[in-house]
């Protein structure tokens, strides 16, 4: 199951010539869920992956960065005649901002489902599930991550072989947890798998102050998006905002053991470069995604997480 997240706004709360404001895009599979809708997003994704029909939009805040861009897309998608449902989430007060939206985005041609989270909440899907975990902002803000379900463990060919299980369906009912009869007597799933693998593992903090509870939600991850708006030179103000510091987030990246880190909204006062070197003196594996950016998350037994920059993927003309 392919497991992906592009990029499409990763600067701070300014849109710039070269970063839009907060979005991501996270694929698995077949399903797209969007974290944010920053200013501009239905542009975004015309200029990378095209107008994906995203199944559900994850809103982390209600300030006007991450979610500006939600009447014009959900409009938008009306206008091309969607006809699918769309799901969307967030804090308590999604209502209330939904409502206020409403004479912008209008009538809609399809169905649009809002449910509010609290911190703790699970929105289950099929072998995975979201879970909402509280930040440290100015305002009710959640973090998000994306958990798949444990894996049962490989089948040792060579180990069945030596049991009397040769290939064919006895094999195929092993790997799906049944007992099956050999010529040497019972076979168990036990004697020929391995054990269960971790599944995959996605958090997205939005803007938020380090906390605990990022700590929490992010240990072992493949992949932590964290806001890092600030350089250490002013981490005075990075406190009074209710943001973080490069510096911080590598620390909440090495305290939850994640194997990669992503720098996102950073404020366009600093270069990006001068944030992530900052960031690696705490943790190793950081990287700073510009945007339509990719990052591919493979199973563990197949490598690492992979950083793929826009210029080995194709960026449409405006």
């Amino acid at each position: 199951m392919d497991l992906s997240v592009a990029f499409m706004g990763t600067g701070g709360p300014v849109p710039t010539a070269l970063r839009g404001t907060a979005s991501v895009l996270v694929t698995r599979g077949g399903e797209r869920l969007m974290f944010d809708c920053g200013e501009g997003t239905q542009r975004q994704l015309r200029r990378s992956t095209g107008l994906v029909q995203v199944d559900e939009i994850y809103l982390t805040h209600f300030h006007l960065d991450p979610c500006l861009g939600l009447p014009g897309l959900l409009k938008t998608y009306d206008l091309n005649d969607r006809s699918e449902p769309i799901r969307i989430f967030g804090p308590v007060g999604l209502h209330r901002l939904l409502k206020d939206f409403a004479p912008l985005i209008g009538r809609l041609g399809y169905h649009l489902e809002a449910e509010e989270l609290q911190p703790g909440d699970l929105v289950p899907h099929r072998k995975y599930e979201i879970e909402a975990f509280p930040v440290e902002h100015r305002t009710q803000a959640l973090g998000y991550a994306l958990l798949e379900d444990d894996r049962p463990g490989e089948l040792d060919p060579k180990l069945a072989a030596g049991l009397g299980i040769e290939f064919g369906p006895a094999l195929g009912e092993l790997q799906r947890g049944e007992s099956v009869e050999g010529p040497k007597g019972t076979v168990v799933p036990d004697q020929v798998m391995g054990g269960e693998r971790h599944g995959r593992a996605v958090v997205i903090t939005g803007d938020t102050r380090p906390c605990q509870a990022t700590i929490a939600a992010a240990a072992d991850a493949d992949l932590l998006i964290h806001d890092s708006s600030f350089m250490n030179e002013d981490h005075d103000r990075a406190v009074e905002t209710g943001h973080s510091t490069s510096a911080e987030s590598a620390e909440i990246a090495a305290a939850a053991n994640v194997k990669m880190l992503a720098l996102v909204h950073i404020s366009a006062r600093y270069h990006v470069k001068a944030s992530l070197e900052e960031a690696e003196v705490n943790f190793g594996n950081v990287v700073a995604p510009r945007d339509f950016d990719l990052i591919e998350l493979p199973y563990a037994e197949r490598g690492e997480p992979k950083l793929v920059h826009r210029s080995q993927t194709e960026v449409r003309n405006p």
